[in-house]
């Protein structure tokens, strides 16, 4: 069976369809569409578990990222068979198991077998972006998918205050927390609040509606006769098992490939700003650094989350529907060169004038630069969704590219650190090496976005 072949299916007909004339934009649908950025954000909040690692909270993230690439992949699949919703509820309740087990956890061994539990059980990620694919047409996706990095912003925002707040509740609060429990496990508060909101969301999926087509609950006429029932049931069956257990070599086609590459690219690039910026915030004065302490750190980054999420709430659709996807795409990425480039620019203006307003001002606009940057997100998650030649095979899209984006994931970090300090030890380039180093994926980024398709056709939901 080819993946011609599968296309033909009436039940699992494309995603894409090609209409002359443009639509009227489908409002949201509201109800489904807040449960499913509640579902996102809580997956988020464990950022509070940094505070519980401090150092080798790198290490610890790098083997969750590891483990969610060897089975993130087999949940999105599974989706696509037995529905979104039982999966979604999956992956809550191990996310939340796992959030219990990290705050019982005394050592950094019971720490890593906990967020690898956490990314074993954690297919939510590709699903939910399948969820919001089904939820949205072509004339609101940009709509929905900008929600995604929103939620991503606010959820690291709540989980680092949690996380800085809540921690060791027995040194800020000794009359409340006087149990000598509370000495032992420190960091069990902010776990156990954030196990309790994601078991709250568990209890939201059951107002989420299936959003996979085969799986719905069709309305049955109170005429339809037995013989009739089990006709229709066969005749929609089997093309829905065809569909969902195609093989994934069928799926390495350029249209499939090209944005998924896009996206390991940009997710690798990601994460490689948002680990070298606490390093180069955090690096003394006499090395090049800004030399911030701690809570100035948790500022600006608070700041950057706020501006970030209300950009892309109140501007993303409209650059979009006004430029299209690849243009807003390649406007992101062509930030990235410049987000580089200030970092030694900060550097310099250290040197000659000390750390003044005009370092200030130089963060403000990187941070600026990076809020443009993200737009990149959004607009790929949209050439993926429109990538699936059909609604079964959604899942399995998306979770390919889930799993290629928790690779970059892990090795992002590492890399970046890495590149960090040996310049800095080695003086290379002045200790701006990595800089350098980071900018060569990033005009392969800018070549690779030039094979996306000029536009996305429109997507018809099904009747």
């Amino acid at each position: 069976m080819s993946i011609s072949d599968v296309q033909g299916y009436g039940e699992t007909s494309s995603l894409l369809h090609e209409t002359p004339q443009a639509k009227q934009k489908t409002p949201l649908p509201k109800l489904q569409i807040s449960i499913l950025m509640l579902l996102i954000r809580e997956l988020d909040i464990t950022g509070g578990n940094d505070a519980a690692v401090g150092y080798y909270a790198g290490i610890i993230e790098s083997l969750f990222f590891i483990t969610e690439s060897l089975t993130v992949l087999k949940w999105s699949r599974l989706s696509d068979r037995i529905g979104r919703k039982p999966v979604l509820m999956i992956g809550l309740f191990g996310v939340g198991v796992s959030m219990l087990c990290f705050g019982l956890s005394t050592s950094f061994w019971t720490l890593v077998i906990s967020r690898c539990i956490c990314g074993m059980l954690n297919g939510n990620s590709g699903v939910m972006k399948s969820v919001m694919g089904e939820l949205t047409d072509s004339t609101n996706m940009a709509q929905g998918f900008a929600l995604i990095p929103i939620t991503w912003c606010f959820g690291g925002f709540f989980g680092f205050l949690m996380g800085g707040t809540l921690a060791r509740p027995q040194g800020r609060w000794p009359n409340l927390f006087a149990g000598q429990s509370w000495a032992k496990y420190p960091y069990f508060l902010p776990c156990a609040i954030s196990a309790s909101v994601v078991f709250v969301s568990f209890m939201f999926v059951f107002l989420l509606e299936e959003t996979l087509t085969t799986k719905r609950k069709h309305n049955i006429p109170s005429d339809t006769t037995g013989t009739q029932l089990l006709e229709e049931s066969r005749s929609n069956e089997s093309p829905s098992e065809n569909m969902a257990n195609v093989p994934l070599r069928l799926l390495f086609i350029p249209s499939i490939i090209i944005p998924l590459a896009n996206q390991t690219l940009l997710a690798f690039l990601d994460i490689c700003i948002f680990a070298l910026m606490p390093l180069f915030y955090s690096t003394p004065n006499y090395l090049g650094g800004l030399g911030f302490a701690p809570p100035a750190i948790g500022s600006w980054m608070a700041l950057f989350g706020v501006i970030d999420g209300l950009f892309q709430a109140l501007f993303f659709a409209k650059v979009v529907d006004r430029l299209g996807p690849k243009r807003t795409f390649y406007i992101g990425i062509s930030c990235f060169v410049p987000i580089m480039t200030m970092f030694p620019v900060m550097s310099w203006l250290i040197f000659s004038r000390g750390n003044d307003y005009m370092v200030r001002i130089a963060l403000v606009c990187q941070l600026v630069l990076i809020v443009m940057w993200d737009m990149s997100l959004a607009s790929i998650f949209m050439f993926i969704t429109a990538s699936a030649p059909a609604k079964n095979v959604l899942g399995a899209v998306n979770g390919m590219g889930q799993m290629t984006s928790s690779i970059a994931h892990a090795v992002g970090p590492m890399f970046a650190a890495s590149i960090f300090a040996f310049s800095k030890d080695h003086n290379i380039l002045g200790g701006h090496a990595v800089f350098v180093v980071l900018c060569i994926p990033a005009v392969g980024i800018l070549w690779l976005a030039s094979y996306l398709p000029e536009e996305l056709q429109n997507r018809d939901e099904d009747e």
